[in-house]
């Protein structure tokens, strides 16, 4: 039987008379990586926010460890690790001295932190860099440690947010691994995000939030069934020319390729080769496939939001 590690129930959160999050309600269970997916200023980070508590929601009710947020919330802080979108290690001190920093306002012991520094160092192969001030890492460098940070008094329950979000491919992909890893040791991971391969490759359940709505909650491939009804027909053409109008369904242009969303494979494909030998173009590709987690997910927040 599942134990819920999260729970939240109606919660709503005004700004002034801005409504951010409105009487949403999910669960996350243990040991599960749980994506909560939205375009950007759908609710993602608010939410967050009153998850940890640092913000009280207008109205709702949260319960973590099965303790009410309102009641509990330094007993939840104690066993949670929480890494926001924007690094934020002390820029003055060097890797090392932000961890011990964080050890002891965690009330770790002096050995306890610096064997457990050490270890986090390596592990984010940051080791090198460890006496050295963080005002000159990049941006990459300043996520891991951040998530070091975050991991230092090895918490139940990780909140992360939006943990990839413009970091170069080595430190994401590293990101990514520890996430694995911690995950296979029994923590949870909640992680807001709007990187849709990520959603794919790490999370177990998916929640997608639009304009302060739940619009869908499951699996990332139960997700993809919604869209299952649509098939997704990418083509290049040489040289490149097309005119929408001619087949039907929504059409995509991504730079010399073309991607048709349509229930008519095969009308539709019938209509790209007579357009082709029409106008004179070579079809340089053709391809059908099943609509990603990425499809499916503009599909149901709407182009608009890009």
């Amino acid at each position: 039987m599942s134990v819920e590690i999260i729970k939240a129930e109606h919660l709503t959160k005004y700004y002034g008379n801005f409504l951010a999050v409105n009487d949403i309600s999910f669960s996350v269970n243990k040991g599960e990586i749980f994506g909560f997916l939205g375009p950007n200023g759908a609710g993602k980070t608010t939410t967050i926010r009153m998850l940890t508590g640092i913000l009280n929601p207008s109205s709702g009710r949260i319960e973590v460890f099965g303790m009410d947020m309102k009641k509990h919330k330094i007993e939840i802080r104690e066993r949670t690790g929480i890494v926001p979108e924007m690094a934020n290690p002390y820029i003055d001190l060097s890797a090392m001295r932000n961890l011990r920093l964080m050890g002891r306002l965690y009330g770790m012991k002096g050995r306890e932190i610096e064997k457990r520094s050490v270890e986090l160092l390596k592990l984010f192969n940051l080791y090198e860099k460890k006496d050295t001030k963080v005002r000159g890492f990049s941006k990459g460098m300043k996520q891991r440690l951040s998530l070091a940070m975050a991991m230092l008094p090895d918490p139940e329950l990780l909140f992360l947010d939006e943990p990839t979000s413009g970091l170069d491919v080595m430190s994401a992909r590293l990101i990514k691994r520890i996430i694995r890893e911690e995950q296979k040791k029994g923590k949870t991971i909640f992680m807001n995000t709007h990187n849709m391969q990520d959603a794919n490759e790490l999370c177990n359940r998916v929640a997608i939030i639009n304009h302060g709505k739940l619009i869908a909650i499951d699996t990332p491939e139960k997700i993809k069934e919604i869209g299952a009804k649509s098939n997704v027909i990418e083509f290049s053409l040489s040289p490149f020319k097309f005119e929408g109008g001619i087949v039907e369904g929504r059409v995509e242009i991504l730079g010399d390729k073309v991607k048709v969303y349509t229930a008519e494979v095969d009308e539709t494909i019938k209509k790209i080769v007579n357009y082709a030998e029409r106008e004179n173009l070579k079809i340089v590709s053709l391809n059908v496939e099943k609509p990603s987690l990425e499809d499916v997910f503009m599909a149901l927040v709407g182009e608009k939001n890009e």
